[in-house]
């Protein structure tokens, strides 16, 4: 059996104000052809299907089309779960005649103890959810017995083994942070420095009993704690962190052996390039003319001095195309926006704006993991309030 596996798709998702849809149309289609070149059994996606709770209708459209693409046109089983950015009760909405045609898309952590029967094969899917979801779900009144999200884990991995057929194997699809030897030194990217959900870490060593672990959450592959429990990445590049790292899917091979996995990469339509420099350095013929054409590629623009010239964005624009970033690095730039600098912030996302918020008021200086997770849990909380009303 083969089923590819991929994750954080994030339809609708901009980087600072740019449409990223055309690029996520293109990952689409090349993950359509793996699958079909691969000749797959089946399409798993870990989590964070769209990029916010309430999505666009255009993110809407795009994600509906997708998924009737794989399911009814190629005729392939989708598995699914919700991940922290999905709006997860209107993501449960028809799920239960969507398996009539093998569209598997689990939002609830009760689903997770009713894995989908194959031949050889037992698939679990473990939503995203916080901690007092499975106080609820397990009916616990003290807080402080199941508090952090690696003991929920724990006591949901336990609940989920009394399923196991001893004569099959077992996939688990989820999306959390995991640690393991291989991600324990790793300098996490992507997600973790700007919407983790929590940055609370789960121990990889809970999954020790499933043959592969399919994760979401993390945006680069290499960030996999195990080599039985990976994350596939995200299929496009939506943070600079991620400029220099290729993307892709994994393809996973279920055999009487054992589980392999293997990588296949996904070439970008537009690449994101991260260029360093002096304003005049970078408006120079000898150093623009080898950067991609105009139109072929999304920039993000790092200078190290502040010139005297208005409308900077604008002039790199005219020569580079689309500038989705502009940082003046070693130096604090408030008040000193743009009009067009200003409009480009309002459409970024409310992790973008505080933490780019931050660094222009400390000179460049990141925040910490401790300030991002105090941040994400607060938006998170104001997501939630805003999904139930």
């Amino acid at each position: 059996m083969k089923l590819l596996h991929t994750a954080d798709w994030h339809i609708g998702k901009q980087l600072n104000g740019f449409d990223l849809l055309d690029e996520q149309w293109h990952a689409f289609e090349t993950i359509r052809q793996i699958a079909k070149d691969e000749k797959v059994d089946g399409i798993i996606i870990a989590g964070d299907l769209y990029d916010r709770a309430i999505p666009s209708v255009a993110a809407v459209e795009a994600f509906d089309k997708m998924l009737h693409i794989l399911n009814i046109e190629d005729g392939l089983p989708v598995y699914a779960i919700s991940g922290n950015h999905d709006g997860a009760n209107r993501l449960n909405f028809g799920n239960r005649w969507f398996e009539e045609n093998q569209l598997y898309l689990r939002t609830q952590i009760s689903e997770a103890f009713q894995p989908v029967e194959l031949n050889d094969v037992q698939i679990f899917m473990l939503p995203f959810f916080d901690p007092i979801d499975a106080r609820i779900y397990f009916d616990i009144d003290e807080p402080s017995d199941l508090r952090s999200i690696d003991s929920a884990i724990a006591l949901v991995i336990d609940r989920m083994k009394e399923q196991f057929n001893p004569s099959k194997k077992q996939i688990l699809i989820t999306h959390f942070h995991v640690t393991g030897e291989q991600n324990a030194d790793y300098e996490l990217t992507s997600e973790t420095t700007s919407t983790v959900g929590g940055l609370n870490a789960v121990r990889a060593t809970h999954f020790k009993d499933f043959d592969y672990v399919a994760l979401g959450h993390l945006h680069l592959w290499q960030a996999s704690p195990d080599k039985y429990v990976r994350y596939s990445g995200s299929p496009v590049k939506f943070n600079t962190k991620e400029a220099t790292n290729e993307k892709g899917v994994y393809i996973v091979e279920i055999t009487e052996k054992g589980v392999t996995s293997d990588f296949r990469k996904i070439t970008p339509k537009n690449d994101l390039i991260v260029l360093k420099g002096t304003f005049d350095e970078l408006m120079s013929k000898d150093f623009s003319s080898k950067q991609p054409k105009k139109g072929e590629a999304f920039f993000s623009v790092k200078l190290t001095d502040r010139p005297l010239v208005k409308n900077i964005r604008q002039s790199l624009s005219e020569v580079y195309g689309d500038v989705v970033e502009l940082h003046f690095m070693g130096q604090s730039t408030v008040g000193t926006w743009d009009e067009e600098e200003l409009s480009q912030r309002t459409v970024a996302s409310d992790q973008d704006i505080l933490k780019q918020f931050y660094e222009d008021v400390t000179a460049g200086q990141e925040m910490s993991l401790q300030q991002i997770n105090l941040v994400e849990d607060v938006l998170q909380e104001v997501r939630k309030a805003g999904e139930e009303a």
